[in-house]
């Protein structure tokens, strides 16, 4: 039988998912770091090598095409062996990418900055899908929570390493190295210790252990409908997950990939670029837990909705600020960031929802192929509109395009299920269960 809610002595499970969501946010505030370097000097140091700012968007594009690949060959590795070893071959992918940054700008070698920036892609891949691993132990009633945990944890490196452009930079410059190349120092360093904590602690491995859970806990005979326990895949709950992430990455990306570009040709320095990207990434990871508290308890959708709603104010108030305005310009960054939040929480727990363990993993890298590609058609295009329109343009038409999500929920969504998934979970750990081994030696329970 499952656990009851009111026990003291805590499931297998539930101390495995407190171990598992230890060490995730443990490697999230390394790589977190990783992460940022892109985001705030990718686009200055195309800028500067390429000479163009119509080009300044490729950097974004190419790692996020990068986190496309990486996605899909990470989500095989999950499926085949789990998620200690995909992540942690995912984050070594990115430390040697961003060492592959650094040689090219030494270089002056365009060609190898751009394979580079494709290889430093699947470090970022890799900070995203770290999310599923959260989700994997967690009850449907608890995923939201568990997911923004994983992104919360993302913040510390996220919103340090921005405002760290400045002194990276002359450490790289005083080895004879561009300065714009220094953060990517950083997220080497990064990637790398994050690789080696994911490798070393994420014991026993989630995914795993949750397979393990869904073969041995039989079902009960009444249902919540998920796809754990119909053992099958729920075809409009991924569709809608994956619509909900696909739409509010490439809005995101679009407009926050020209903000220190449009910051830089008004004049502002790249210290103050800096520090409008880390609030950014700040909306982007801190308010996590209570989306996971909203996620889980008002319902995916309505969280989803509000995420279209605050892109387009996003969008809105970055159109209409003055360009010499670094409060107005950040505070749009701000809700940019929060309204990638919602979607990015909410979407995550309606794709985790739709997903029976077995096939979860695979599935998962292909919903991020196409989150990554979103983010590569943002990237891209983003340089291309602010050199015909401007950035104000871009940044309307950003958030204009968001509200595509309200539709998409209204012509996908379920009118069986309610807005909030039930608290008691039904594929719960039983209370009498025992460890027994996994090809690690530790860590899957079975009925004792």
């Amino acid at each position: 039988m499952t656990a009851d809610v009111g026990m003291t002595a805590p499931v297998p499970r539930d101390q495995a998912q407190r171990r598992v969501l230890t060490v995730l946010v443990f490697s999230q505030v390394l790589s977190g770091a990783g992460l940022a370097a892109g985001i705030t000097v990718g686009a200055l140091l195309a800028e500067e090598m390429l000479g163009s700012t119509g080009l300044a968007g490729v950097p974004s594009a190419l790692f996020t095409a990068g986190a496309a690949l990486g996605a899909v060959a990470i989500g095989r590795i999950c499926q085949r062996w789990g998620r200690r070893p995909g992540l942690a071959l995912g984050y070594g992918a990115g430390a040697l990418g961003s060492l592959g940054v650094v040689t090219a700008a030494a270089l002056a070698n365009v060609p190898l900055l751009f394979l580079a920036l494709l290889v430093y892609g699947a470090g970022t891949a890799t900070n995203l899908m770290a999310r599923y691993a959260g989700a994997d132990l967690a009850s449907p009633a608890r995923r939201g929570r568990a997911v923004s945990t994983v992104l919360f944890a993302t913040t510390l490196g996220a919103v340090v390493g921005p405002n760290l452009v400045t002194v990276t930079g002359e450490v790289a410059h005083g080895w004879g190295i561009p300065r714009l190349a220094g953060p990517f120092l950083l997220a080497a360093v990064a990637f790398g210790a994050a690789a080696v904590v994911l490798a070393c602690l994420l014991r026993p491995d989630p995914l795993r252990l949750a397979r393990t859970l869904a073969e041995d806990t039989p079902a009960p005979d009444a249902g919540d409908g998920t796809a754990e326990t119909a053992g099958r895949p729920d075809r409009r709950g991924l569709l809608t997950g994956t619509a909900v992430m696909v739409l509010t990455q490439l809005v995101m990306i679009a407009i926050m990939t020209m903000t220190p570009v449009h910051m830089s040709a008004h004049g502002h320095s790249t210290q103050a670029a800096g520090l409008v990207i880390a609030l950014h990434v700040a909306g982007m990871y801190l308010p996590s837990p209570l989306t996971g508290l909203l996620v889980d308890r008002v319902g995916r959708q309505w969280v989803a909705a509000a995420s279209a709603l605050t892109l387009l104010a996003a969008g809105a108030l970055a159109a209409l600020a003055p360009p010499h305005s670094v409060p107005v310009l950040a505070a749009a960054l701000v809700l940019l960031g929060l309204g990638w939040n919602f979607g990015l929480v909410s979407g995550t727990a309606m794709v985790t929802d739709a997903l029976p363990p077995d096939r979860r993993a695979s599935m998962q890298g292909l919903v991020d192929v196409g989150i990554a590609m979103s983010g590569a058609v943002g990237g891209m295009s983003s340089g291309l509109v602010v050199m015909l329109g401007g950035y104000p343009v871009l940044a309307l038409a950003g958030g204009v395009l968001a509200l595509a999500i309200v539709p998409v929920l209204a012509l996908t969504s379920r009118t069986a299920r309610t807005a909030a998934v039930p608290a008691r979970t039904l594929v719960d750990a039983p209370a009498d269960a025992t460890p027994r081994a996994d090809a690690d030696g530790k860590g899957a329970p079975h009925d004792g």
